[in-house]
């Protein structure tokens, strides 16, 4: 079995399974924080708030989902920082409420 040592265990340095939970991490926490955002845009819009808001977490929801694309083809590095300016958006966004 590829990755395994003897006991049947995951090998601890085994560089491709590291590269493969990189990949979900990032893909999967996209995700969530995409869909975090998309749900915060559609609450705040419907609120009387200025448009600047739900734009904001529209704005972060879209820089989430393109860095879960991009964790899930291998860019790791470049999801990471999208995800962190994606989530400084909506709570940039969230202070002009």
């Amino acid at each position: 079995m590829e990755g395994r040592g003897e006991s049947g265990t995951p090998d601890v340095d085994d560089p491709e399974l590291d590269a493969r939970r990189a990949r979900w991490t990032a893909a999967l926490t996209g995700a969530v924080l995409a869909l975090a955002g998309v749900a915060a845009a559609v609450l705040r819009a419907a609120a009387p708030e200025p448009l600047l808001v739900p734009a904001a977490y529209a704005v972060g929801a879209a820089l989430c989902a393109l860095a879960a694309v991009l964790g899930s083809r291998g860019r790791t590095r470049r999801a990471l920082w999208l995800l962190v300016v994606g989530a400084m958006v909506m709570a940039l966004g969230d202070q002009f409420d």
